[in-house]
């Protein structure tokens, strides 16, 4: 049954690259205490929304042209050595190009991230990875539940802040201007 965890202990980038690349069909993270997060490919009610909310993201991205969008197939080392993919974020290109090596997975946390509730996620388990996302350096996140149509709102030393009934979100530090329409991540069929 997936999600699953298995202890791995440590593992270099090559290793871990060679891992996820023998396992293509799973989404793989590894924690900082060495634990492998395995994770099956999003349902299509769950994949349907996630891609509206990263074409949203780009979009807006493209016209503000000072950061980068990476969607859930792309992942980060962070400063606590985890190896984490959001379902979406949006890095600033400064950093970027601050970076020693652009290879493989970036070795910093992005500067927002929107993680997306499937059917198969536990709230607990993502809002652990919300607070794990902060403590390394993002300076926004949100965390979405399209069943029960709840946004989290993750800041830096502050406690989350819950919205229920939005229509849309709006953005801040350090996506200011960016809107997320909120209606195809609660209803994909548009009924």
């Amino acid at each position: 049954m997936l999600p699953a965890t298995l202890t791995a202990g440590p593992m270099t980038d090559e290793e871990f690259e060679e891992f996820c690349s023998e396992h293509e069909d799973l989404r793989i993270e590894l924690s900082a205490e060495g634990e492998l997060i395995l994770m099956p490919a999003a349902f299509s009610m769950t994949a349907a929304p996630n891609s509206a909310i990263t074409r949203q993201l780009a979009n807006w991205a493209e016209g503000d042209s000072c950061g980068v969008v990476i969607d859930w197939s792309g992942g980060f080392v962070l400063p606590n050595t985890a190896r984490r993919s959001p379902d979406a974020a949006w890095v600033a290109k400064s950093r970027i190009r601050q970076l020693e090596s652009r290879r493989g997975f970036w070795r910093l946390a992005p500067d927002f991230v929107i993680e997306l509730k499937s059917e198969t996620d536990r709230l607990r388990v993502l809002r652990k990875k919300m607070d794990e996302w902060i403590t390394n350096g993002v300076r926004l996140g949100w965390l979405i539940d399209p069943e029960s149509r709840i946004v989290e709102i993750y800041r830096p030393r502050q406690e989350p802040e819950v919205c229920a009934g939005l229509e849309s979100l709006e953005g801040e530090d350090p996506v200011e201007g960016f809107i997320l329409d909120l209606r195809p991540v609660w209803d994909p069929l548009g009924q």
